[in-house]
């Protein structure tokens, strides 16, 4: 990442990005995680509406991708709770407090939502009459609105202020650290070849190279080699929702 005259980075700003606060933090991997939930509430909306309820094979896909998403979703949360939000809270002043506490507030109000999302498409993927099926995606297009508009309120309060909390309280070590600790120690190399591709889809073309040029050659070769596989499955759960 280039550096600015103060020799803070330049922050990652993607599209539907709230705000990327300055500081001596390179946030970009967050800004790309939320990016990609973003994204990801996107193409589920869309599927939801548009494909059959009698395609329960992609009823299935929808399932499974969705699992996806809530785990890659719970693991970023829980690396917030436990590592990002504590350490924060020993050092804010009383607003900042009240800002870190609402982020912990909504994350427990979005979780019972992707819990209801996911039963939803439990139910889609089973042997259902198509008028009962219709009711079952009617309910599902509704929670899968509620969970994007509550996501999306949630990463713009982070974006606009915990994350310039964060500037003015945490050191690139601290981050490296806390990175690390809570949301880099349980990766697998295995979960790589789906997160990579995952991480980087829908993000511009000179957004998408400034990120090689800052993480290394090897990130780009990683990309290439798992991109055709993350992008068949992407095809066959969302086929509809293109």
């Amino acid at each position: 990442m280039t550096t600015t005259t103060n020799s803070h980075p330049d922050q990652l700003t993607l599209p539907g990005q709230a705000a990327a606060p300055g500081g001596p933090v390179d946030m970009m991997m967050m800004y790309l995680m939320h990016h990609a939930f973003r994204r990801d509430l996107r193409r589920f909306a869309r599927a939801v509406v548009a494909t059959p309820v009698t395609d329960r094979a992609t009823w299935q896909a929808l399932g499974e991708r969705w699992d996806r998403f809530f785990t890659i979703l719970h693991h970023h949360h829980t690396g917030e709770d436990a590592g990002i939000w504590p350490f924060l809270l020993e050092r804010a002043d009383a607003d900042e407090r009240a800002h870190l506490e609402a982020m912990e507030e909504e994350h427990s109000r979005i979780d019972p939502l992707l819990t209801s999302v996911a039963e939803g498409f439990e139910t889609l993927r089973g042997e259902l009459l198509p008028r009962d099926a219709e009711q079952v995606r009617a309910t599902l297009q509704d929670r899968v609105a509620a969970t994007r508009e509550a996501l999306g309120e949630h990463l713009a309060h982070e974006e606009m202020h915990a994350m310039a909390i964060l500037q003015r309280h945490m050191t690139p070590a601290d981050w490296e650290r806390i990175e690390q600790e809570h949301f880099k120690a349980d990766e697998h190399p295995m979960a790589l070849r789906f997160l990579v591709p995952w991480v980087v889809d829908e993000v511009p073309a000179d957004k998408l190279h400034e990120i090689f040029a800052d993480r290394g050659q090897g990130l780009r070769i990683l990309w290439w080699l798992t991109r055709r596989g993350f992008r068949l499955g992407e095809r066959r759960a969302f086929r509809y929702a293109a």
